[in-house]
């Protein structure tokens, strides 16, 4: 009798690719947070692009930001679900980037180091990142950590409906720019009008990702990286506040927008982290 093998089971492990990738872009995202966020007036000299004004710069210096802590909790996370739904949603940026780069290939800084820089990086991360999901995917038991909390449905549900509404607006600033640029807040250019379009897919689909996700530790380091995003964005309007238009509805709706959801992602986490806490001392004693 020939005997069939045993699969083992799922065990939730990182591969260690997974890591050395991680590993790869968190410098490259160090040195855009520190040009977008901390110098955004010198893109002209010392990113691939120039970007103007200051608040565009700023946004995606708060995205890089958030992504250093995503990458960096990726290096150190001992479960692949802790992190693995945010993948896809990844890719999905990576790409808009990729294909911005391309409508816009003469904005760019030939010749300069950041130029090289992020080609290399919205090139290989569209065809890396979503291999390594798929690699990795299999690891997942599907089953919530000892002591862990079951996310509500009605915050789920919250989290595709707002999800979906950045993805609207995401696609609307890449296929539309000229008219989303007519609509914005502060100015924008084309280029700049689709890259942060990607800023906003990558929040989107992460939404809609974690609808599906029940597990509070499948959703919590996402949170963080969310959080730190928004709240660096709110920080930056402050910063770049003459670049806005008092006068446009859409300003308001942007900032009080960004306010409001950071509370109320601060208000889940607080509220799922206290079950956690409670259900871990439950099952411990």
């Amino acid at each position: 009798m020939i005997m069939q093998p045993v699969s083992s089971p799922p065990n939730d492990r990182i591969l260690g690719i997974t890591r050395v990738v991680a590993a790869l872009i968190i410098p490259f995202l160090v040195a855009a947070f520190v040009i977008l966020y901390l110098l955004p007036d010198a893109t002209d000299r010392l990113f691939a692009w120039t970007i103007m004004p200051q608040m565009s710069a700023l946004l995606m210096g708060a995205g890089y930001a958030s992504g250093i802590y995503f990458f960096s909790r990726v290096l150190r996370a001992p479960r692949w679900h802790w992190i693995g739904r945010a993948f896809l949603p990844l890719t999905v940026f990576v790409s808009f980037l990729e294909l911005t780069t391309i409508l816009h290939w003469e904005r760019f800084h030939h010749g300069h180091i950041a130029f090289f820089a992020w080609t290399a990086i919205y090139t290989l991360t569209p065809i890396v990142l979503p291999i390594l999901w798929l690699r990795n995917r299999g690891a997942d038991p599907g089953t919530p950590d000892v002591g862990d909390a079951i996310v509500p449905f009605g915050v789920r549900t919250l989290m595709a409906l707002v999800g979906g509404v950045e993805l609207a607006v995401a696609i609307s600033m890449f296929l539309l720019p000229l008219r989303v640029i007519d609509l914005w807040p502060w100015m924008l250019t084309p280029p700049s009008a689709r890259a942060i379009g990607g800023w906003f897919a990558l929040h989107g689909v992460v939404g809609l990702a974690l609808a599906g996700e029940s597990r509070w530790s499948g959703m919590r380091i996402m949170l963080h990286t969310q959080m730190i995003a928004l709240a660096l964005i709110l920080v930056a309007v402050v910063r770049a506040w003459s670049e806005f238009n008092a006068t446009n509805p859409l300003t308001w709706v942007f900032v009080i927008g960004t306010s409001v959801w950071l509370m109320v992602l601060a208000a889940v986490h607080i509220g799922l982290d206290t079950r956690r806490n409670t259900a871990g001392g439950a099952a411990a004693s």
